[in-house]
């Protein structure tokens, strides 16, 4: 090991314990002396191979291992694969990972902020909070697959933004019918099922009728990873059987559509020349029928799985408990079923208001007397 000068600075000159040789330059003979010092230390106390490895991982090598660990999760082709994307787009798929610093991640969520989505609005602080997790959980991925040192979400404060869950909204028994009214055909049952059910859009698109048996849904694939049974109304009941019918047999999915309908308007002959067949496809998205219905029955503020909460609403207002609330919702704790509260009160409050008027002025009130003999007489008396 040795200090030498090197033009107007000075150099360190060594080899490292697995053999390299290693020079430094420095400005001042002090701070070579100093280093050298260091170093030296570490290689008598074998600490010199604990300092930083240089990691050259970059972004996209990070994303394509990280969708083939998760490209099978629950929700990962609606929303995480579009997440991927956009990290690709913003930091760069050829970017290192050690060069994504907390300060990058800060200004991306103050973009996200500031971008509007494909309907020109902005998004909400969920939205955003959902896609920042996502970020993090890659990157905190990455540390437990040795490809950066440290997760650069730790180097600042949480980057969640607060959210607003003070929005309730369902439907009430007068706007039902109406929503319902103005759904397509091949709408109408699913909106139908969620109402009667709480069950999440992507459930009931995927549900077949293998899960449907002995007056039950049996759901195995939910967004908690836990199977929960669902029973099946009477309402659901002639649904389903109306469905049966009129998809025949052999349909596996239980809520499909016709493709080629306008053939049906042409001579058989001409639908045979032509090659137009009918075929049926299981229903795979309902965004714009669904805010078209909406629009048509002049709902407003309303959302699909506000009929998930109409479901539990309707429920607690009819006395359903809370307890039967959450395990139909499949919620994995009580805290969740707790919006629904409020309600429940609300439905004991119109069951003891049906004792209006009992005790009034005027009616018939019990009254004890003392008769001369003694003993006590119980009769009615009328007040004014």
């Amino acid at each position: 090991m040795a200090i030498r000068k090197r033009g107007s600075g000075w150099q360190i000159d060594y080899f490292d314990p697995t053999g390299k040789r290693v020079r430094k330059s420095f400005a001042k003979k002090k701070d070579a002396e100093a280093e050298l010092a260091k170093r030296v230390s570490l290689i008598a106390e074998k600490r010199y191979l604990d300092v930083k490895k240089d990691y050259t991982t970059t972004l996209d090598e990070l994303l394509k291992k990280y969708e083939e660990n998760f490209q099978d999760q629950a929700g990962f082709k609606n929303s995480k694969c579009h997440f991927i994307e956009n990290f690709r787009e913003y930091f760069g798929k050829d970017t290192r990972l050690d060069n994504i610093k907390y300060v990058e991640l800060d200004t991306y969520r103050s973009y996200l902020k500031r971008k509007p989505t494909r309907h020109g609005s902005f998004r909400s602080p969920v939205t955003i909070n959902r896609e920042i997790t996502c970020l993090h959980h890659i990157l905190e991925k990455a540390k437990e697959w040795q490809m950066i040192e440290r997760n650069p979400f730790d180097q600042g404060k949480s980057l969640l933004t607060k959210e607003n869950n003070q929005r309730f909204r369902f439907l009430t028994e007068d706007e039902i019918p109406v929503l319902l009214r103005e759904c397509s055909d091949y709408l109408r049952p699913i909106v139908d099922c969620a109402i009667n059910t709480g069950m999440r859009r992507g459930e009931i698109l995927s549900l077949q009728w293998d899960q449907i048996r002995n007056g039950f849904i049996y759901l195995t694939k939910t967004k908690t990873n836990e199977a929960r049974q669902i029973p099946v109304n009477e309402s659901l009941e002639l649904l389903f059987a109306d469905i049966k019918r009129s998809q025949g047999p052999g349909a596996k999915s239980v809520f499909t559509f016709t493709r080629g309908q306008h053939a049906l308007k042409q001579p058989e002959s001409q639908r045979e020349r032509k090659g137009l067949a009918l075929v049926v496809k299981p229903v795979r998205s309902i965004t714009t029928g669904f805010i078209g219905a909406l629009k048509r029955a002049g709902i407003e503020d309303f959302r699909f799985h506000d009929l998930r909460h109409t479901f539990a609403s309707q429920l607690a207002l009819r006395g359903a408990s809370l307890k039967q609330i959450q395990e139909l919702l499949g919620h994995k704790n009580i805290t969740m079923t707790m919006r629904y509260a409020h309600l429940t009160q609300e439905s004991k409050r119109d069951a003891v208001n049906l004792l209006n008027g009992i005790t009034k002025r005027g009616g018939a009130v019990p009254v004890t007397k003392v008769s001369q003999n003694g003993k006590s007489v119980r009769h009615l008396s009328l007040t004014s």
